[in-house]
């Protein structure tokens, strides 16, 4: 499959989702590059209706899981059933075993649960009883955070945060895009037709993948990704001030991803190589849930992007 396919399928996703044309890519970056994503942002931004839209093209099912205090592994895995007319224990999957998953508040669900879901998110298995069971081959997730509330939550642990590939800040659209929004709200609600959706296959999405992976990277780039990660790891040769904001590095699994993000972002642009600047594009999402800031850089209120902006300022891409 070529890149002119997912074009059409970005093209598609725009007029669903106004106003969120990063959220968009982004998305399609994480079904290119088989990660997963996480979404933070205030609620009713089509966090919900960017993942079913993107559900409507692809062969592949579905499902929104609201996560609460209550929510037990089981809710999401399944559970052996006992079946009197046999005698027999069988294991009713539940609703992770489905190719796109809509993970909503994940941060409200218990250790327990996030535990479940983190088997899940890194290894593409579940494990109930004794018994452990695959996951489709094609499996993403897209999990939500309200960045507002939190009472009743449950953070997530760093080791969990490594494991998503993407985390995307969302925002409110602007004026136009607002009104934009209102208009496809008030057309869907007359009951009128819109722009039918492009369906891929996922076969269609495992070449793609390939293609991505295989498009040239200089090797000038790739020293370019491990200085940015090495900065990450020992700021002081870089500044000072970077050294100040910096509790910790990021992990292999970010070099990895930033590998992958860039090859992604390259070939959804018609490219056949890799730039500098689609590392730099993809350093944000990629790192900001990754680097772990010092408790002077959260009194003085530093977020990850000036962290991350500072970091790409110091590193030279030549």
């Amino acid at each position: 499959m070529n890149s002119q396919a997912l074009q059409q399928l970005r093209d598609y996703l725009n007029s669903q989702i106004i106003g969120q044309g990063e959220l968009v890519n982004q998305l399609l970056v994480a079904l290119l590059a088989d990660g997963h994503i996480l979404v933070e942002g205030p609620p009713g931004l089509a966090k919900t209706r960017a993942v079913k839209s993107l559900a409507d093209c692809i062969a592949g099912d579905f499902h929104r899981i609201q996560f609460t205090p209550d929510l037990l592994p089981a809710d999401l895995t399944g559970t052996d059933i006992f079946r009197p007319e046999s005698g027999e224990f069988t294991f009713q999957a539940g609703p992770i075993f489905n190719s796109l998953i809509l993970a909503d508040e994940i941060n409200r669900a218990p250790a327990k649960v996030q535990a479940a879901m983190l088997e899940a998110m890194a290894e593409k298995q579940i494990t109930a009883g004794r018994q452990t069971y695959p996951l489709p081959e094609l499996f993403l997730v897209m999990a939500t955070q309200n960045p507002i509330e939190q009472e009743g939550t449950y953070p997530l642990p760093e080791a969990q945060l490594d494991r998503f590939l993407l985390q995307l800040d969302v925002d409110y659209p602007d004026a136009q895009s607002e009104l934009d929004i209102l208009r496809l709200n008030r057309g869907e609600a007359k009951g009128q037709q819109h722009q039918t959706p492009p369906l891929l296959s996922q076969e269609a999405i495992f070449t793609a993948r390939q293609s991505a992976l295989d498009i040239h990277m200089a090797e000038n780039i790739e020293q370019y990704i491990i200085r940015i990660v090495m900065a990450t790891r020992q700021p002081q040769q870089y500044s000072p001030e970077l050294a100040q904001w910096l509790e910790m590095g990021v992990s292999p699994r970010a070099t990895i991803a930033l590998d992958r993000c860039a090859r992604a972002y390259a070939w959804l642009d018609g490219r056949d190589y890799v730039s500098p600047q689609d590392v730099q594009a993809m350093a944000f999402p990629v790192l900001r849930h990754r680097l772990l800031l010092s408790y002077h850089a959260q009194a003085e209120g530093i977020k990850p992007n000036q962290v991350i902006t500072k970091l790409l300022s110091l590193v030279g891409s030549a």
